[in-house]
Order: structure tokens, then sequence, then C-alpha cells
């Protein structure tokens, strides 16, 4: 059964963080919140936590991927990023939107698109995810916890225990956070294009 951590959602435990990103490191899978749904996490380089994910939720070898970013310095270390691209990002961020960019050779095959080699990137307004990769000093390896045949993520960090809790090694429980949708947003060509609109607004498009 997980590890539960009630970790507060504005100011979580330095102490908590720091025992989580001590479990992804040793290949854990997670369960911790964004801005938008709570989310898997694991190490990027770990082959077999990426693949209990792929088997927890069922998901197909041209599912778009997405890490989790600490700020755009680490952003540019595993995606291409072009001068208009970087100043959309920053003005955006951190919030709830997913940005599909050219995947550097940083990032493992095996998280990119298959087809287009791209990469999703995510930089959440949400203290505790915050913190996770500040301290992992990486970018985690993300994945939206939806379970196979629904369409909505679980928003109640105990449903959460009762569905998956012998599946993963930790979940960090942050409250109730409602399931929403990011907003995707392809800047792998000249000008953004609208994947999917979610929470995020898209207002910029008409700056």
């Amino acid at each position: 059964m997980a590890q539960y951590f009630e970790v507060h959602p504005h100011t979580p435990q330095q102490r908590l963080i720091r025992q989580a990103a001590e479990i992804v490191r040793q290949g854990g899978v997670i369960v911790y919140p964004t801005d938008s749904s709570y989310a898997f996490g694991c190490q990027l380089d770990r082959k077999d936590a990426l693949h209990r994910i792929r088997t927890i939720r069922q998901l197909d070898e041209e599912h778009n991927f997405t890490l989790i970013c600490h700020d755009l310095s680490q952003v540019s270390a595993f995606a291409r990023i072009n001068n208009e691209a970087f100043r959309l990002i920053k003005t955006l961020t951190p919030g709830p939107y997913t940005f599909l960019l050219e995947a550097t050779r940083e990032v493992p095959r095996r998280l990119q698109h298959p087809k287009r080699k791209t990469i999703g990137i995510r930089l959440p307004d949400n203290a505790v995810s915050q913190m996770l990769v500040a301290e992992l000093g990486e970018p985690l390896f993300s994945s939206t916890l939806i379970l196979p045949g629904e369409t909505e993520g679980l928003a109640d960090p105990e449903d959460i225990r009762e569905r998956v809790g012998t599946r993963v090694e930790l979940i960090l429980a942050a409250g109730v956070i409602p399931f929403a949708e990011t907003t995707i947003v392809d800047l792998t060509g000249e000008f953004p294009v609208i994947v999917r609109q979610g929470k995020g607004s898209i207002g910029f498009l008409r700056a």
C-alpha cells in the first residue's frame, strides 16, 4: 500500500517534500497535485516506472507525455524553444497550460511522441509540484491521473488511495482538486496553435 502524506496545499512541509523526492529517485511512482488535477509522476530515466504508469492508464505509444519543470532554464535543456515561444511561456506561466515543443536529445525517446518527436512541458501554478521539482533538481515525468474508461481525473485523494493505493509508492494529498483539462498550445510551428482549450485562457491569441 502506498505511503500517504498530507501536505499543506500552499505551504507544503519541506520534510515531506524531501521524502517524496527521495521516493522518486529510488524509482517510485507517485501521485501528486497540480493546478488542474492530480497526476502520476516518476523520474525521467526510470523505464520501469514509466511502464507502470502506461500500464495503470492503459496508454498507447502515441500518447504525448509531459515534463513538469521548475523554471524556463530547465525547459530549455529538454525542449527547443525560440524567442517568441520563450516570451509566451514566460507570460503564461506558472499556469494551467501544456506546451508542445520539439524535444532535445536530452529527452529519452520513450518520452517523446513517436512520430512528431515532441514533448509536453508544464510549469503548474501549484506550490506542492513546484517545491517537488525544485527538490528533485530535474523535471518530473508526469501523466494526468485519469483511469481507463473514465474521462475525468480523480479529485479526492481518499478516492485515489482507494483506487490506486496498491499500485504506487506514494500519494501526496493536498485536498480535493476539481479536475480540469489544461490548455494545450503547440509551439513547434511559426505561430502558436491551440490543440485543446482547457482551464488556461487563450486571450493571448488576440493580443
